[in-house]
């Protein structure tokens, strides 16, 4: 039984039986010795209590935690990913054979707390800029082997996804100017690369930015510009091409940088600067 259960992307789905078979692996390894001290064949019951406020994400994540133990544990959602939780609210029931709920309680809290303080803090941010136009985007600054994960919770959280990897866009960055020898020779050569993909180029100044315009960028990534550089930056694209702002962006400062006009605001925070949501899961015992 699974009430409110998520319903992912297709191309999620083996994201998350992969995820948590690495998960389960890493934490029992060759078994789970301190489940033998329950009976074989005991039951439980359990249930999830938030301890703060939040944004919940990671619902497929947590159930596959169990089922991949006991396909037979029932889970009783009271809520839904993207949903705003409370403090002292039960998000959801679990029962069923008590060595299973507890090899798997571990793991699954990890996911369910790490994907929430992603979906939260995505929410705070975009909350910030209610009304300005601009998108709150993520970066590929993300815990190793959840990228997918982190991105579903920012999407949760209201944000936006920027590619996933090295193979699904390219961003020219300063080495590769350097490298190719300018702006306008590393654009063409990136043009001949592409084939489909979008092409981003990051500037450093407004003279970067003029050559980046000139020679034909539609999409440009402003790195650490001030707020009256972004301004200018919008004034002089006159919407040749799609500003992302990006580097040192905070919850203080968001609300100004989406004020200049750009169209998009990068936070590597997002997914790197998290502190899990505070989670616990009681348990009852069939007597």
């Amino acid at each position: 039984m699974s009430s409110h259960a998520v319903s992912l992307p297709a191309e999620l789905v083996d994201t998350v039986h992969a995820n948590v078979a690495a998960a389960l692996n890493e934490d029992i390894g060759s078994g789970d010795r301190t489940a033998r001290l329950i009976p074989e064949h005991a039951t439980a019951s359990a249930a999830v209590i938030c301890r703060e406020k939040a944004i919940l994400c990671g619902q497929a994540w947590f159930e596959a935690c169990f089922h991949q133990i006991d396909p037979a544990v029932k889970i009783h959602w009271y809520t839904r990913d993207g949903s705003c939780i409370g403090v002292d609210q039960m998000l959801c029931e679990i029962h069923g054979n008590a060595r299973a709920l507890l090899t798997a309680e571990r793991p699954a809290l990890n996911f369910l707390q790490t994907l929430s303080s992603t979906a939260t803090i995505t929410r705070r941010y975009v909350e910030m800029i209610a009304g300005t136009g601009a998108v709150v985007m993520d970066t590929r600054k993300t815990l190793p082997g959840l990228r997918l994960a982190q991105k579903y919770a920012v999407s949760t959280g209201g944000g936006a996804n920027q590619r996933n990897g090295l193979y699904d866009g390219i961003l020219i960055k300063e080495n590769h100017i350097a490298a190719a020898g300018g702006i306008a020779q590393v654009l063409t050569a990136a043009a001949l690369l592409a084939d489909g993909v979008p092409v981003q180029i990051e500037v450093e100044n407004i003279d970067e930015l003029q050559q980046a315009l000139e020679a034909g960028a539609n999409l440009i990534l402003l790195d650490n510009f001030s707020i009256d550089m972004l301004s200018e930056a919008v004034r002089l694209s006159a919407g040749r091409a799609i500003l992302e702002a990006s580097g040192n962006i905070s919850l203080d400062t968001i609300r100004s940088v989406a004020g200049t006009g750009v169209q998009r605001i990068s936070v590597g925070g997002l997914t790197k600067h998290i502190q899990a949501v505070d989670l616990s899961m009681r348990f009852e015992w069939a007597v």
